[in-house]
């Protein structure tokens, strides 16, 4: 059999697409922060550590009952009540959260565009009309061609927006060096929770592992995109930080914009960047969500419950019991019940239960829009305050929990060692990011500083400014 399936791929397209995206855009600048080397062993540490996580938790998934079909119900099956609600809070808010940041990513990023046309609340309201028809795809393998798109666009967008910066900042000038880091333990721990987002992607692996026909090659698929993803990561960092050092800006594509880099870009490739990756940005919305919508059908309006009914003592699957006990910890059976696959597009084969889930997804994006548009001033930073948290406890501390309860008597004592060492450092990780955001979020500082990862010296003017710096 072939390294990747067709199917495969389709799973590998969708997992690209979210992990990705928006987060590729902040990669150098965390060079910016933390330096090559501390950068380097953050980027190595998360990528290890979510693919070890997304791993885990296609494993539980896979030994589970298989009317085990989202994030909340493995919480369920391995810890009770309590695993419940605090995945599904945990789920919901990244499910939720993220969709609403790219639409306030993606306003000003036209804002940006088109300056003098529209103000970011209208360029955001004709987001949600342009990227509903993506939310109404059924499931994510029907909208596998989609996602390659999305993916695509976000690797264009960045090359495009690396050439321009790189173009533009070379030959570097010989007797001046691109200015260092400021560095400080803050500096290099704030790097966790870019990263944290960047390589977020396990909130849609229960919807891809339920839609696989073979889902014992999930872990396979993770490996290969994680991978991938880092290696893309790594070099992104690298080509967006080494001619502008501690300079570099929060967001890849604001460095060509303007002329704070000590230079102005030809107009055509920023708009084809901006656009790439606004094409990336109506895709990832939908891929990101889908997860909600899916819980949103299961509970409103009742779908996808019996294609997956047991005759078995596990819970009801869409409301925990109510009377809470302590679960022992779940059975694994050495070899699972072979079963037939059953595609969750079935489901939306009923008599009007599509046109019903239609109504509920485009009540969920209005619902998204105005938040987005109530909230634009200081969600970028409310998103850092909760993807510290949410993201890490979602897609890392919760999986590899699971993991460890489920299989603790058959693993070995160093993977059982790296799972707990595991949970210890991102929890420490997420809870001081989580602090260090939230006052920037609740109490911020005013700064005047154009590039404030620097040293004061280098704060207020691109380096290469000889009149400023008298060279």
């Amino acid at each position: 059999m072939a390294f990747l399936t067709n199917e495969d791929l389709k799973a590998c397209f969708s997992l690209f697409c979210v992990a990705f995206g928006i987060g590729s855009l902040g990669m150098p600048s965390n060079y910016a922060r933390a330096g090559y080397v501390w950068a380097t062993i953050a980027l190595v540490f998360m990528a290890a550590i979510n693919m070890y996580a997304s791993v885990c938790m296609s494993k539980v998934m896979n030994v589970a009952p298989k009317n085990v079909q989202t994030l909340a119900d493995i919480g369920e099956w391995v810890f009770g009540t309590p695993g419940r609600w605090v995945t599904v809070v945990t789920h919901m808010l990244v499910c939720v959260m993220v969709p609403i940041v790219f639409l306030v990513l993606g306003g000003t990023l036209l804002t940006v565009l088109f300056p003098d046309s529209y103000s970011d609340s209208t360029w955001i309201a004709l987001m949600g009309i342009s990227l509903l028809p993506v939310c109404l795809i059924p499931t994510l393998k029907d909208g596998a061609g989609t996602a390659a798109a999305g993916a695509l666009g976000t690797i264009l967008a960045d090359s495009i927006a690396l050439y321009v910066l790189i173009s533009n900042t070379t030959p570097m000038l010989s007797d001046i060096s691109p200015p260092t880091p400021q560095l400080s333990f803050g500096s290099v721990t704030t790097v966790f929770g870019n990263l944290s987002l960047a390589f977020g992607c396990g909130t849609i692996i229960p919807s891809l592992q339920l839609e696989h026909s073979d889902p014992s090659r999930m872990p396979r698929v993770i490996k290969f995109t994680i991978s991938l993803t880092a290696v893309l990561f790594l070099l992104i960092s690298i080509l967006g930080d080494f001619t502008m050092g501690c300079q570099i800006p929060g967001n890849l594509l604001f460095s060509i914009i303007g002329s704070s880099m000590g230079f102005t870009a030809s107009r055509g490739p920023v708009i084809l960047s901006f656009l790439l990756m606004q094409l990336h940005i109506t895709i990832a919305f939908a891929l990101v969500l889908f997860p909600a919508m899916f819980i949103a059908e299961r509970l409103f309006l009742g779908l996808h419950k019996d294609e997956f009914k047991l005759e078995s003592d596990y819970g009801d699957l869409e409301t925990p019991a109510l009377k809470e006990e302590k679960p022992d910890a779940p059975e694994v059976p050495a070899v699972k019940e072979a079963h037939e696959h059953r595609d969750p597009a079935a489901a939306y084969k009923a008599p009007g239960a599509y046109l019903k889930a239609v109504a509920l997804r485009t009540i969920m994006v209005v619902i998204c829009v105005v938040i987005a548009i109530l909230a634009k001033d200081k969600f970028s930073d409310l998103l850092d305050f909760v993807g510290a948290s949410a993201t890490s406890l979602c897609c890392a501390i919760l999986p590899i929990a699971f993991y460890l309860r489920t299989f603790y008597h058959s693993l070995s004592l160093p993977e059982k060692a790296f799972g707990f060492f595991s949970i210890t450092m991102v929890s420490f990780l997420a809870i001081y990011v989580t602090i260090h955001t939230g006052k920037a979020l609740f109490d911020p500082q005013p700064s005047t500083a154009t590039f404030p990862y620097c040293e004061p010296k280098f704060q207020q003017v691109v380096y290469t400014n000889r009149t400023f710096y008298k060279y």
